[in-house]
């Protein structure tokens, strides 16, 4: 497996990207090259303070880094020597099998539609990021891509959520809910409303409308949503899971009695902590695109990086992209769509 890394995308890089290209050298045999792409004094400088010189790397170097300022399409086409677009080039050009970024998201989601183009029958790629619950892992889609969609976007986004949550996380049987303001079918907006009559009359496993509470009390296993909505989901939710362990910490620490009752019970709080961890999922899947891109957190650390080179692995491996591609081929044979479906 061959992995393009966009060294210079992310908060604390290159430190923690090529900390984290590493650690996945160490831990994924099945890598055997890893692309370095970004300005190559600075990589090699992170390197050496590794003490790495394994022969599956190769660095790719780069003149320019997308900004967090620059505007995505416009940083594509003027900065054509970006680490993030000369590792997309590397998948467009056959030289590697996926992308992983930790950088300017709206760059890698321009890059990779605008270079490699959408898979057959998809219309427009959507984040798929996993959110954990009390019962699954769950599959939130679109986490910001198309923030403008249609109802057949996430009518597509359904079909692949669900084969992502087939064949990665492993449910027989992935249960689909769209993102309302009410469990009743007439509850939402024209879009929502819309999009579910298109999902009702579909062959898919389709439960219906769920609200916010759902999502963790009522859990489903693919949620969907416009890019708009699902990207204030998750940020809302991950920033009031990190708000819930600073108020407990803040209060264990008030007495010395609640100090040693969170010592007897510091291993439930690392389970817990682990298991809503970011850096656990090392990275969100931009689904609809014909190569693999992996989207990885901005403040991305070493661990999160190692695992969202995992996640790259994990996609090549399950073939996810040509299950995608017969999936929405199979649906389409099975389900004419009505006429005002767009």
């Amino acid at each position: 497996m061959r992995i393009a890394l966009d060294a210079m995308g992310g908060d604390y890089a290159p430190g923690n990207t090529v900390a984290g290209a590493v650690m996945a050298l160490k831990e994924y045999p099945q890598v055997t090259r890893l692309f370095l792409t970004g300005d190559e004094t600075a990589i090699k400088a992170e390197l050496s303070k590794l003490g790495c010189s394994d022969p599956r790397l190769e660095i790719v170097h780069t003149t320019q880094v997308v900004d967090m300022s620059d505007a995505a399409v416009e940083a594509v086409r003027r900065k054509k020597d970006s680490s993030v677009s000369r590792a997309v080039d590397l998948v467009k050009n056959g030289e590697a099998d996926a992308i992983v970024s930790a950088g300017h998201t709206g760059a890698a989601v321009a890059a990779t539609t605008i270079k490699l183009r959408t898979l057959e029958g998809i219309e427009r790629p959507g984040i798929a990021s996993y959110l954990p619950t009390e019962k699954n892992v769950c599959v939130l889609i679109d986490a910001g891509a198309n923030v403008d969609a249609k109802p057949i976007h996430l009518l597509q986004y359904a079909i692949m959520g669900s084969v992502l949550s087939k064949q990665v996380l492993g449910y027989p049987n992935p249960e689909i809910g769209l993102m309302s303001i009410g469990g009743e079918d007439v509850k939402g907006s024209e879009f929502t409303k819309d999009v579910f009559k298109l999902l009702k009359a579909s062959s898919l496993n389709f439960r219906g409308n769920i609200e916010g509470h759902d999502v963790f009390e009522h859990p489903v296993e693919v949620i969907l949503c416009d890019g708009f909505t699902g990207n204030v989901v998750l940020k809302t939710a991950e920033a009031t899971a990190s708000a819930v362990f600073r108020w407990l910490k803040h209060e264990l620490e008030k007495t010395k009695l609640r100090m040693f009752g969170a010592w007897i019970a510091r291993n439930a709080f690392r389970a817990i902590r682990r298991r809503t961890n970011y850096e656990s999922y090392g990275g969100s899947p931009l689904l609809g695109v014909d190569g693999i891109c992996i989207i990885a957190h901005g403040s991305s650390s070493p661990l999160a990086v190692k695992n969202a080179i995992r996640v790259a692995t994990e996609f090549i491996e399950q073939q996810v992209n040509p299950r995608i591609v017969e999936a929405v081929k199979d649906y389409n044979e099975k389900n004419a769509l009505p006429p005002n479906a767009d």
